[in-house]
């Protein structure tokens, strides 16, 4: 009987492994056990069978494989595993060298070139071969008789005839099936616009690729003889990427990787006590492998680890002696990892102040510095002048933050300095891992460290401050963040590796990490605010609502609190006796959309919408940026913009949120004119027009709109002779230009049939025109859906990434995942742009000390205040960078308009 040999895809058997079974398995510390038992289950399987007489486990190595080298696109976007996996994984692949068994891996080969060549070296002997995998790349090498694939989980052998039901094609022509059809997962192309069925025709008709090629002439129909040449290379290229390497050893010795290891399981028995293998520990004692006494020996033993090991370890060292700080600091170096956190008497770096700091530079210590506690009975601290050396030294290494930005306001006007290097943010890192994850450290510490950080609320007292914590608390809960900083900044780093998305650690050093300086300049820059104006306004707004509030009470025959939507859906819907939508446990529904629709049924609407306007204006602008102009001594506004506020990449800010302030109303642009340039000086605004059609013209390369942005035509009036001819173009551009933004959005026909005041069915119409108009548009939003499908994600142009859940999700989010999916391609395009945009000019602004800085960035917009006598020159410059700041199949273009006031800017 010929010999056996098993060799596993590794990583893939794990994956499918931890997806198989509950995800919600975990032992009684919380840590995540459902890839762990399907790795013991496999195991035990395969002890029971003893079928195998070598048993192999081929892993992908580290760094990139020869196959970046044929196309540097190959694999560059990949679905990031959860935590949970990730946390598994090390365990694992530990577990196969401590059970006795052996992996086989090779620098620059993937897992599935090292399986090929194992099972090249085997049917040289003579020797049968079950590939454990549910990697289609393998079909490849199925042979009956000698090669088979098994699916471990579903307990399924794949032969030749399982491959031919499966995709109607023989095993020997997988790889020229795989050339032709491409592979979203892997990034390779293919050949565009050809599918599983027509690979499946052509390999049927023609055998194979060459044969293919080689009776291209009479390839039918005359479209798919032109997919077919155009693609010829990319097919090609398709196919060496795909083709698996049989020859990476020069050499095979089987007996190496012999599968007669008696009791592998007892090599690990600690460790699977541990993590509550309870099946296979109780096989062991029904076996008397191991007594019942044994058993319980090491169930001490293991809890008592687990109760030593339990949370995040560290001494956290008080520092008050200065040349006990200057000892630890004399451990740095240039290259030295440093983890920084400050602590500080409030939020507000303008009106509060550095406490302490803390640093952390190993696995075991971190450290507190105090400078400013104040308490009776204090101890010793740091002086001034010592913790401003303290913190330059520790700012020439390698300095890691957790929401550094914060952190660095504080130092440097602690230190009177306007520059520090930065090395890197944990949190930017969190949020290129998953968007839409918890990003404060305690909450990344709990999911990711298992590990319950001290509460400020529990360290603070009700009413104090930081400067009121004794120094030995201080130290235990400063001393805390810089470690757990440290510890999840090189666990996001080995995250990002095992997702193949080393990519976007790149990303962050070159982009995101310089970004957090950007920002920060322009947060301590602020700008200028007319307060005399601002208080005008508000007077008028004060006016404007009791006018308002005297005709509304006066049409609804009664007083009430306008403010209240209950007592307002009372009045409209019984008293005034409206017509109301369904009536929930809260009440009535008096939203905007619900208001709108009544626009004519009663007088009182419109004047309700009003003040609402005016409200809102009144509360959430006027009023609060009066009171932030008259604490500043220059009357400027300091917003604060969040780099990791939305999952598109685009900026949020906050106290106050200058992102949406009404544009295009007259109360709007009455707030705009408070924005001023301070004396001498010039507001320079330079926005990207229609920065997302261009995307969508780069992207899809539909030739109307290549042409319509190439020739700088208007594109809103090129759809509208699209869709309704050249006679109705001029009186529909605007109905063009709302289904030109609107798809992008995701607008469907309810929403553009309410935004035009047109029937669902006069929308559908135009939403088939559109796609009939533009077909490649259509085609290519159907890709981007099913790429965020396939892979779960989507990722703009560097590589950041959004994610979709679609296999837990409902139809309803189904839906909205599939809308969102294109628009976050293109939102999150956008503000890559415009990201590089500011990094490049806020360098171009430090390095050559030009007269202006950044103020503000609203969207596509820039805004940036400069010296009169310059602002023209300067703007023209920066318009300049932003329009070349990346090669596009179509060109960018900005705007550039020069004001003494925001609204003059457009």
């Amino acid at each position: 009987m010929n010999k056996i040999v098993t060799v596993i895809d590794t990583f893939g058997f794990f994956f499918r492994s931890f997806y198989a079974l509950p995800q919600h398995l975990k032992n009684k510390e919380g840590f995540p056990t459902g890839l762990l038992t399907g790795f013991v289950n496999f195991i035990s399987s395969l002890q029971k069978q003893h079928e195998s007489d070598y048993l192999i486990f081929a892993i992908d190595t580290k760094g990139d494989s020869f196959r970046s080298q044929i196309d540097p696109n190959y694999k560059a976007h990949r679905t990031p595993p959860p935590a949970e996996l990730l946390m598994q994984l090390p365990i694992a692949i530990e577990w196969i060298d401590k059970m006795g068994y052996k992996t086989l891996g090779q620098v620059g080969y993937e897992a599935d070139d090292m399986i090929a060549t194992v099972v090249r070296f085997a049917k040289e002997r003579g020797y049968d071969v079950r590939v454990v995998s549910h990697d289609k790349d393998l079909f490849q090498l199925i042979d009956d008789g000698k090669v088979v694939l098994v699916d471990a989980i579903k307990k399924q052998t794949m032969d030749e005839s399982a491959c031919f039901e499966k995709y109607g094609i023989h095993p020997k022509q997988f790889i020229d099936y795989q050339a032709i059809l491409g592979d979203s997962a892997d990034n390779i192309p293919g050949v565009k616009g050809i599918g599983k069925v027509g690979a499946q025709k052509l390999l049927e008709e023609y055998g194979s690729l060459d044969a293919i090629y080689a009776n291209i002439e009479s390839v039918k129909p005359a479209a798919l003889q032109k997919k077919l040449l155009e693609s010829k290379e990319v097919a090609y290229m398709s196919k060496e990427l795909v083709t698996l390497r049989d020859n990476v050893l020069e050499s095979f010795d089987f007996e190496e990787y012999k599968m007669d290891i008696e009791n592998p399981f007892l090599n690990i028995y600690d460790e699977l006590v541990k993590y509550e293998q309870n099946a296979i520990l109780r096989t062991l004692q029904a076996k008397n492998i191991v007594t019942k006494e044994e058993h319980q020996e090491v169930v001490k033993k293991v809890e008592a680890e687990v109760q030593k090991s339990k949370g995040v370890h560290f001494q956290a060292k008080l520092l008050t002696d200065a040349k006990e700080l200057d000892a630890v600091l004399a451990t740095l170096s240039r290259d030295s990892v440093v983890a920084f956190d400050t602590e500080t008497t409030g939020l507000d770096y303008e009106k509060d102040s550095l406490v302490g700091f803390s640093f952390c530079l190993n696995d075991s210590e971190a450290y507190y510095v105090p400078i400013a506690h104040f308490y009776l009975g204090v101890g010793v601290q740091i002086e001034e002048g010592k913790a401003k050396e303290a913190i330059r030294k520790i700012f020439g290494s390698l300095v890691v933050g957790h929401n550094i930005k914060f952190d660095l306001h504080f130092v440097m006007k602690f230190l009177g300095e306007e520059d520090l290097e930065i090395f890197a943010d944990s949190m930017i890192l969190a949020w290129l891992i998953n968007p839409e994850s918890a990003l404060s450290l305690d909450k990344l510490s709990e999911a990711l460290l298992g590990h319950t950080m001290l509460h400020y609320k529990d360290t603070v007292k009700k009413g104090e401050t930081f400067a009121s914590v004794a120094l030995e608390d201080a130290c235990r809960y400063a001393a805390e963040d810089a470690y757990v900083t440290r510890k999840l900044y090189y666990l996001f780093l080995e995250m990002l590796e095992l997702q193949e998305a080393s990519h976007l650690i790149k990303e962050a050093r070159e982009v995101e990490f310089p970004f957090i300086k950007t920002l920060l300049k322009m947060e301590r820059v602020g700008i200028e605010v007319d307060g005399a104006s601002l208080e005008r306004f508000l007077a008028e707004a004060k006016e404007s609502l009791n006018d308002l509030t005297k005709k509304i009470y006066a049409l609804a025959g009664c007083e009430f609190n306008i403010n209240s939507t209950q007592q307002l859906g009372s009045v409209l819907f019984e008293t005034l006796g409206l017509e109301s939508g369904k009536k929930t446990k809260t009440g009535y529904s008096t939203d905007e959309g619900v208001l709108s629709s009544l626009q004519d049924a009663h007088e009182i609407i419109p004047y309700l919408l009003e003040y609402r306007e005016v409200y809102k204006l009144y509360s959430t602008y006027i009023e609060p940026l009066l009171k932030l102009s008259r604490q500043d001594k220059a009357s400027r506004i300091h917003t604060s913009f969040v780099q990791t506020g939305t999952t598109t990449g685009r900026l949020s800010s906050k106290n106050p949120n200058l992102q949406n302030i009404p544009t295009r109303t007259k109360l709007g642009t009455r707030i705009r004119e408070a924005f001023v340039a301070g004396k001498g000086k010039k507001l320079i605004g330079i926005d990207y027009s229609q920065i997302e059609l261009r995307l969508l013209a780069h992207f899809t390369q539909d030739r109307v709109l290549v042409d319509a942005f190439r020739e700088d035509k208007d594109i809103h009036m090129q759809t509208a002779i699209a869709l309704f001819g050249e006679a109705e173009a001029a009186s529909k551009r605007n109905i063009a230009k709302t289904v030109n933004f609107g798809l992008l959005y995701g607008m469907g026909q309810k929403k553009l049939s309410e935004t035009l005041g047109i029937t669902t069915k006069e929308a559908k119409e135009i939403i088939e025109k559109y796609f009939a108009a533009f077909p490649t548009v259509k085609s290519y939003f159907r890709s981007v859906v099913d790429f965020s499908k396939e892979v779960g994600y989507v990722a703009t142009l560097l590589g950041r990434r959004r994610y979709f859940d679609y296999a837990n999700a409902s139809p309803m989010f189904k839906a909205a995942y599939e809308r969102e999916a294109v628009n976050s391609l293109f939102q999150g395009s956008a503000s890559d742009l415009i990201k590089l945009s500011m990094n490049k000019i806020q360098k171009a602004i430090d390095d050559e000390r030009l007269g202006a800085k950044m103020l503000l960035q609203i969207h596509d917009e820039l805004i940036f205040e400069a010296n009169e006598d310059e602002a023209e020159a300067l703007g023209r410059r920066f318009q300049e960078i932003m329009q070349s700041i990346m090669p596009l199949n179509i060109p960018l273009k900005a705007s550039l308009n020069i004001g003494d006031n925001w609204s003059e800017l457009k």
